[in-house]
C-alpha cells in the first residue's frame, strides 16, 4: 500500500470531514479510496474500456400510460440475454418504481438503459453500472430429472461465466 499527502484549505477539509461522517466512513483514507475508485470507473466507462458490466437500472413509470407496460416488457424480453431480473413496487395509483438487473456487454447494457429511459411515460431513470472482467468460466454437464424423480445426465453441457468487479 502506498501513502501520499494532500493539503486542503480549512473550509474544504471541514466540508470533507462532514461528508465523511454523514456517510459513515471511519477514516479519510477510506473515503478517498472510494472516491478514486468511483472516478476511475467513470473514466473507464467514458473511454469504453469496460467490455462487460453488471448494472442496476431504476426508473419510475406511469402504470396507466397507453401500452407502456407492454413496451417495457417487450424491450426486456427482446434483451433476455442481458436482463437478469426485474422488480417493481407501486408508488401510488398511477406510478411504479421498477428496478432491472442487467449483465452483459457495456455498450449493449447502456444502449438498452437509454432506450428504456427514453420511453414516453418513463421518468427519473438512472443506471448504476459496474465494470467487470470474466473471472471464472466453466462447463457443467446438463442434468434433468426423469418422470420417476431420478437424475439423468445428458451429453449437453452449459457454460457458466462468473464476473469479478474491476478495481
Amino acid at each position: 500500500m502506498q501513502r501520499f499527502t494532500i493539503s486542503l484549505q480549512d473550509e474544504l477539509a471541514e466540508q470533507f470531514d462532514s461528508w465523511i461522517a454523514q456517510r459513515g466512513y471511519e477514516t479519510r483514507s477510506e473515503a478517498v479510496r472510494d472516491m478514486l475508485r468511483a472516478e476511475l470507473e467513470r473514466d473507464r466507462q467514458r473511454a469504453a474500456q469496460s467490455l462487460h458490466c453488471v448494472a442496476n437500472l431504476s426508473y419510475v413509470y406511469r402504470f396507466g400510460q397507453r401500452e407502456l407496460v407492454e413496451r417495457l416488457a417487450r424491450l426486456q424480453h427482446d434483451h433476455h440475454d442481458v436482463v437478469v431480473s426485474t422488480m417493481h413496487m407501486q408508488l401510488d395509483h398511477e406510478h411504479r418504481l421498477e428496478t432491472v438487473m442487467l449483465r452483459g456487454a457495456t455498450t449493449i447494457v447502456s444502449a438498452l438503459a437509454d432506450v428504456i429511459c427514453a420511453e414516453r411515460g418513463v421518468h427519473h431513470g438512472r443506471l448504476n453500472l459496474v465494470s467487470v472482467t470474466e473471472h471464472l468460466s466453466h462447463v457443467h454437464p446438463h442434468h434433468e430429472i426423469d418422470h420417476e424423480g431420478h437424475h439423468e445426465s445428458h451429453h449437453q453441457e452449459h457454460r457458466h461465466i462468473h464476473f469479478k468487479p474491476t478495481h
